[in-house]
């Protein structure tokens, strides 16, 4: 009898602690957070924001990359190759307060801009979850997962979501799906 009861005050100890897992996902506190030079990874952002709500913050350098594309793509590269970490704006949210983060960036050099990596080396991810989309002219997603992965090993990264360019007509639907598939949609 004694076993019994044991057995059954764990099994109510760990249902009380996987509903309580389960409220948190369904109602997570969420991040979506991003980097945009051309303003494709902005635009991906909102589009976001506006289905999964939570806040919306921008990464951005206190010294921006020129706004001349291939000037851009000679200093993303150098800081890259020197592994340069380039200083950003302070953000007006601490990650700390949140469940999951959409983090959304450009591929370029077929991994994260620098800036992202900033942002993710500066910040305690623990325990997080990770929901990266990218803006990119070809490339796809490249390494940036595995980059994402690396800088954040105490993460849960769900699928990717790629989009080409600014996604055009399909951004709604493609976005709406990849929130399916994760689990995320409203």
């Amino acid at each position: 009898m004694m076993k019994i009861k044991t057995m059954m005050c764990i099994m109510l100890l760990t249902l009380t602690g996987i509903s309580g897992l389960f409220a948190q996902e369904r109602d997570p506190r969420i991040l979506v957070a991003y980097f945009s030079w051309s303003g494709n990874s902005r635009l991906i952002a909102a589009e976001i924001h506006r289905r999964v709500g939570g806040d919306l913050v921008e990464i951005e350098m206190v010294t921006p990359y020129s706004r001349t594309y291939n000037t851009c793509l000679d200093q993303s590269l150098r800081d890259l190759r020197a592994g340069i970490h380039p200083s950003l704006k302070t953000l007006e949210t601490d990650v700390a307060g949140y469940d999951v983060v959409f983090l959304g960036y450009p591929t370029w050099w077929a991994t994260i801009p620098m800036p992202v990596a900033t942002f993710l080396e500066s910040c305690d991810f623990t325990g997080k979850i990770i929901a990266p989309f990218n803006s990119h002219g070809g490339g796809r997603l490249g390494q940036t997962v595995s980059a994402i992965a690396k800088l954040c090993p105490s993460v849960k990264i769900t699928q990717a979501l790629s989009i080409h360019y600014g996604g055009g007509r399909t951004l709604g639907s493609d976005i709406d799906a990849w929130l399916t598939e994760i689990g995320m949609a409203r």
